[in-house]
C-alpha cells in the first residue's frame, strides 16, 4: 500500500472478513487485515460462528483466529464493506451456508464494496453477483465465473466499478500489495448512504 492510499484512510469504517471455520488462506486474511487498520479502518472476523477459525498456508495447518461476529443478512447492515479472502477449502465451505451467502448478498444489495481474492469468488457466484462484472481470481475459476456470467481477465487486480457497487478482485497472495491498494481506495470512495 502506497503512502497516498494511507493518507486517503477508511476514517473508522467497519469492514467485515468473511471466513469459514476452517480453510482460509492465511496471509489472504492478515495482509487486508492489517492494511486495514493502518488505514483507519476497524476489521472484524466474520464466520458462520463465532469462536476459533483455522488458517492454512496451501494446505498447511498456520495460525487461529477469533471470530467475532456470526453472518446472517440482517449483520451486513454492520458493515461499510466486505473482504471475502480465498484458500480452496473457505469459500467452498461458505458457499454451502445459507447464512454467509445472504450476508454476502446483503453487501450487493446495498451497494456496498466488496473486494475478494484468490478462490473467493466462489461465495460470490453462489450469490449470483458476479453476472455482467469483470473481474479475476485464481485461474481454476474461469470457467465458474464465466459459467456465471462474469468476463474473467488475467491480471494482478480488477476494480469493477459498474454495477450495484465497486467489486475489488485479484488472483493470488502474490498479487496481494496491487489487491490491499486498490481495497483501500474502493472502500474510502464516499458513501451513497
Amino acid at each position: 500500500m502506497s503512502e497516498a492510499d494511507a493518507a486517503t484512510g477508511l476514517g473508522g469504517r467497519n469492514i467485515a472478513m468473511l471466513v469459514a471455520p476452517e480453510g482460509v488462506e492465511q496471509i489472504e486474511l492478515t495482509e487486508p487485515w492489517r492494511t486495514v487498520q493502518r488505514s483507519g479502518g476497524t476489521p472484524t472476523l466474520v464466520s458462520t460462528r463465532t469462536g476459533s477459525i483455522q488458517a492454512f498456508n496451501h494446505l498447511d495447518r498456520e495460525g487461529t483466529f477469533e471470530a467475532e461476529a456470526a453472518a446472517n443478512a440482517d449483520a451486513a447492515s454492520d458493515y461499510d464493506a466486505l473482504v471475502l479472502p480465498g484458500g480452496v477449502a473457505n469459500p467452498d465451505i461458505l458457499r454451502t451456508d445459507a447464512d454467509a451467502v445472504a450476508f454476502v448478498r446483503a453487501f450487493f444489495d446495498a451497494g456496498k464494496p466488496v473486494a475478494v481474492i484468490c478462490h473467493g469468488p466462489w461465495t460470490l457466484i453462489e450469490a449470483d453477483a458476479v453476472r455482467g462484472r469483470v473481474m479475476t481470481s485464481w485461474p481454476s475459476l474461469r470457467t465458474d465465473l464465466r459459467n456465471a456470467g462474469a468476463e474473467w481477465v488475467d491480471q494482478e487486480v480488477v476494480v469493477c466499478d459498474h454495477g450495484p457497487n465497486i467489486l475489488v478482485s485479484s488472483r493470488m497472495p502474490d498479487d496481494l500489495p496491487a489487491f490491499c491498494s486498490a481495497m483501500v481506495r474502493a472502500f474510502s470512495a464516499p458513501r451513497t448512504d
